[in-house]
């Protein structure tokens, strides 16, 4: 099973209602867990200790965020990063010895996506530079309970001006979802997806042969996400507890 955090197992540094026991409900049933974050502002340790403070315990390989996908992606690919993140992920791309070949790798780097940066970026991707982005996310859901501008824009804003497509390595990337999967003994088509995207996490799930996706709704959840993306969700939940209760009850049949 694969489960978004932020907007459904906690909100800002909340955790979701009764978010940890239905956590350890999951692990008790000995179903195999996977969180898979497109966060891109926070490094992994520090996602593991807010999780660990709200009493949910996650181990350092049940967590897959796009930061950690990207760093192997520069190492495969022998590349020197060009980062367009947040200053408080630029740690986990240290000690990085790429070849003389650079990428330029975008993540949400809030205030910094200003226009000198930005450029910097597009001037580096028309040198030649590999184009890779964390994630495509066009919404999050901001401290003050509103949504804002999130990665997808900006990536988009320098596909259009270079004219080249980037890879892709967070959610809804199949890749980012079948990896999550490749160290458990499931077979996507018995995967379940929880996810409060309709379009990045859910659609994003069932393209990458996931047997089902669950939209919660809570976090970024707004009425009538279901129906705006295809495929559409293999069902529409009030929140995690009652994606547990949906899985359980078709368990059982």
């Amino acid at each position: 099973m694969l489960l978004d955090l932020l907007g459904v197992v906690y909100d800002g540094d909340t955790p979701t209602t009764g978010a940890a026991d239905t956590i350890q409900r999951l692990r008790d049933a000995g179903l195999p867990l996977r969180f898979v974050s497109n966060t891109t502002r926070s490094p992994r340790g520090k996602i593991i200790a807010q999780l660990a403070a709200m009493g949910i315990n996650v181990a350092d390989e049940e967590l897959l965020t796009p930061a950690r996908a990207a760093v192997e992606w520069l190492r495969n690919h022998d590349r020197q990063p060009h980062l367009l993140v947040h200053p408080d992920l630029e740690a986990e791309f240290s000690g990085l010895q790429g070849g003389n070949r650079r990428a330029v790798v975008v993540g949400d780097a809030g205030e910094g996506f200003n226009y000198a940066n930005l450029n910097r970026a597009f001037r580096e991707l028309l040198a030649g530079a590999d184009f890779v982005a964390l994630a495509v996310n066009r919404t999050f859901k901001d401290a003050d309970g509103q949504l804002s501008l999130d990665t997808g824009a900006f990536v988009t804003a320098l596909e259009f001006a270079s004219g080249r497509s980037p890879v892709v390595l967070g959610k809804p990337s199949p890749d980012f979802f079948l990896s999550a999967l490749a160290d458990l003994d499931c077979p996507a088509a018995d995967a379940v997806m929880i996810g409060d995207d309709a379009e990045g996490d859910v659609a994003g799930a069932l393209r990458a042969g996931l047997g089902a996706a669950l939209l919660v709704r809570t976090g970024k959840y707004r009425p009538g996400d279901e129906t705006r993306f295809d495929p559409a969700p293999t069902a529409l939940v009030d929140d995690l507890a009652a994606a547990t209760e949906w899985i359980f009850s078709r368990a059982s049949t």
